[in-house]
């Protein structure tokens, strides 16, 4: 084991990190490093490519245009400074790569140290304007997933003003096709919008029209991201790339709660994948780096695997469970109760008190008063917020006779924030000097307004407040809610993207110190459902609230889709039971709370005792399936449509425990099914199998030895199967 850094004049070329080849091209004439990823077992499948195209075209051109790169080199770090020569090929406005930065951009030394399993590949870079890049690269035999950190130091005498810089760049892709791999690469995105969160879209290269053109002269580039506070918005900041024939996926997920980008880039043979900030064309961001000052990009994950993209993102997603910090409370998965959807934003101690009566010796931890509790009968949770006073009318002895019933049906209660915005019917919305500007004025998006948490003493205040909400009724449960974006950013000295970049680096403080001041709290991080579902926030949470999808059909379609993105250890999904509702329906949504981290919410304390002993009963099988979602490997089966909204076909979730030991199906069926019902199909692992616990309303089951098959006899209707292993 090496502790001391290696230091080298010239990159190593290649390094064998547990399932990961790290590969550093450097061309010598151009100083350009470059960072290639193939899977260990893979490595020597990959081709050498060829210096030259050699199409007719190009032959046929006079000199030096009869000698075109066929792969030119590729640096691992890209950036762009103001002043510098704009990059060629119809570049401007599709990206910021290739221009004049770049041709100053030479290969200073790299420093490799090995500890405790992991291997850490230090790459020095310099600019002829003074910049010091340093590419951090760190790998472990654990997984095989790269974290990446690229650091700006602006090491001259002159100020530098970066308008682009990435926190990663994959090149060399695909190295298992000698030329430009035509009909073989796919690109994998998730797309998302409120209530619809992660939808998997995949495009061919030839669709997305970053085939190159017959002469490396042109530039071809898709760059696509989002802009604002809310980073999963559009898009989740996650991607992937497969060589189909190949049998090869190369995957990349940025840690940015702000503006950020990805770009999938062309102009030879090789495809580049890069990612990182929002820069100044996509995201109005720009930074004047003073002599001596330095910039640490957001933290990039990426990886390759020789599978396809489940077999990638779920790499992704195991590193985001490796990292976290779980709290005594969390360990074993409890089951949350929280009263939205049953007061839909209008709570009353009574009604709590209802509710904890309830839960008594349930199997439920939490239970959590949602939005409201601050707001008088003359004005909406959604505007009254920022004060952070509790009701008199709603709470007449403030939030302790709350706190205490819940803590006296032994459960640990919960409160609603929102800290980082005011609603106009609260006096903290006229603090105008503490508030965000654009323009001049204050920052005011549907009667919310933004604290500007770049300043500390903001920051102070609203933790003030935080704290005494949480030690007025004992609570021991946080979600924090965020409902609007800031947009491109607010007004300050740097640019728009930069001021939004410092805010959000302030809620990270923010979140800290809670944090600090409150280690054993449980946080919960919510966005308007799943606009912060990204690993800089999951980080700092214990649950992240996956969806505003309450109760609609397409609920159990977006929890199982956030498998890909979100570890379900992670992913809190609403299981909203209704008095009025039939049992087929109920369990259908009990059904949906085993996708991740089962929220209870509805009319609990209104259900008739059938009713009320088939919740009980999805709680105790839940707790015995809580080991396999903490440590498991899910894949998606079905017949569903396009439609999330009107969804028709079925669905099933395969969890398979990380030891073999276990396998839960969670099958939903939608509307349109046939007169005999829905016949659903799910492959096991093999093994001799047996069924250890269920929860069906008419469904029938059937166990073969190498599927399962569940009979779903009607609409909006569904089954839980957990399976072990019998024992040899």
């Amino acid at each position: 084991m090496n502790t001391s850094p290696i230091v080298c004049a010239a990159p190593t070329a290649e390094f064998l990190i547990g399932g990961l080849c790290v590969r550093y091209p450097y061309d010598v004439v151009s100083g350009t490093v470059g960072c290639e990823l193939l899977p260990s077992t893979s490595r020597a499948a990959a081709l050498p490519r060829r210096q030259w195209l050699a199409e007719r075209e190009i032959l046929a051109l006079p000199a030096p245009w009869n000698r075109a790169p066929a792969a030119p080199a590729d640096s691992l770090v890209h950036l762009s400074c103001a002043g510098d020569e704009r990059a060629p090929g119809y570049a401007q406005g599709r990206t910021l790569r290739g221009g004049g930065t770049m041709g100053g951009l030479r290969f200073q030394r790299q420093e490799v140290v090995e500890h405790d399993g992991a291997t850490t590949i230090c790459t020095h870079l310099t600019q002829r304007n003074g910049l010091h890049i340093t590419h951090r690269l760190t790998a472990s035999l654990a997984r095989p997933v790269a974290t990446v950190q690229v650091v700006a130091t602006n090491a001259g005498s002159a100020p530098v003003t970066l308008e682009m810089l990435t926190s990663f760049c994959l090149g060399g892709i695909t190295p298992f096709h000698a030329q430009h791999a035509p009909e073989r690469l796919q690109v994998h995105r998730l797309r998302t919008s409120w209530s619809a969160e992660a939808r998997l879209t995949s495009d061919s290269i030839e669709h997305l029209h970053l085939e190159r053109s017959w002469q490396p002269h042109s530039v071809a580039s898709e760059r696509f991201g989002q802009v604002g506070s809310l980073p999963c918005r559009g898009f989740f900041p996650l991607a992937a790339v497969e060589d189909q024939t190949a049998g090869v996926t190369w995957a990349a997920q940025l840690a940015c709660g702000g503006s950020w980008q990805m770009e999938f880039y062309r102009r030879g043979d090789a495809l580049s994948f890069s990612g990182g900030l929002a820069d100044r064309e996509f995201g109005q961001w720009a930074l004047t780096l003073m002599p001596g000052e330095a910039l640490t990009c957001p933290t990039a994950f990426v990886t390759v695997v020789a599978g396809g993209p489940e077999e990638a993102f779920e790499q992704l997603v195991r590193q985001q469970r490796a990292t976290l910090a779980v709290v005594a409370t969390e360990r074993d998965l409890p089951v949350v109760c929280n009263e939205f959807c049953a007061t839909w934003g209008n709570p009353t101690v009574e009604r709590i008190m209802s509710l904890a009566e309830r839960l008594v010796g349930s199997g439920v931890r939490y239970l959590v008063i949602d939005a409201g509790w601050y707001a008088g009968p003359e004005c909406s949770w959604f505007d009254a917020h920022g004060d952070w006073q509790a009701s008199s009318t709603r709470f007449p002895t403030g939030l302790a006779a709350a706190g205490q019933a819940i803590r006296k049906a032994g459960l640990i209660p919960g409160i609603w924030f929102e800290p980082e915005t005011v609603g106009a019917d609260s006096a903290a919305y006229h603090q105008t000097g503490l508030l965000l500007h654009r323009d001049g004025v204050p920052l005011t998006v549907a009667r919310r307004r933004f604290w500007d948490l770049r300043r500390a003493e903001v920051r102070a205040l609203v933790l003030t407040r935080l704290l005494a909400v949480l030690d007025a009724g004992g609570f021991g449960y946080l979600k924090i809610d965020y409902n609007e974006t800031v947009g491109v950013g607010p007004d300050g000295a740097a640019s728009p993207g930069e001021e939004l970049r410092q805010l959000i680096a302030g809620v990270h403080q923010l979140l800290d110190a809670l944090r600090h001041a409150r280690p054993e709290l449980v946080l919960e991080t919510c966005a308007s459902g799943g606009h912060r579902l990204e690993p800089s926030f999951l980080a700092r949470s214990a649950m992240a609230s996956s969806s505003d999808a309450h109760e609609t059909a397409e609920a159990p379609i977006v929890a199982a889709a956030l498998h890909r993105c979100v570890h379900p250890a992670q992913s809190q999904v609403w299981a909203v039971i209704r008095p009025e509702d039939p049992p087929g329906r109920q369990l259908f949504a009990l059904a949906s709370g085993f996708l991740g981290r089962m929220c209870l919410s509805g009319a609990l304390d209104q259900l008739e005792p059938a009713a009320w002993q088939r919740v009980q009963a999805a709680i105790t099988l839940y707790r015995r399936c809580a080991p396999l979602i903490d440590a498991g490997s899910s894949r998606c089966f079905g017949t569903l449509g396009t439609s999330w909204r009107a969804p028709c076909g079925w669905q099933a979730l395969r969890r398979v425990a990380d030891d073999d030991s276990a396998v839960l199906v969670v099958v939903h069926g939608f509307t349109g099914s046939p007169p005999s019902g829905w016949i659903a199909e799910v492959p096991l692992p093999p093994g001799a199998w047996h069924q250890a616990g269920s929860l069906v309303e008419g469904a029938g089951v059937e166990l073969h030895p190498d599927r399962l098959q569940i009979h779903l006899p009607s609409d909006l209707s569904a089954a839980v199967i957990l399976l072990t292993r019998m024992p040899s």
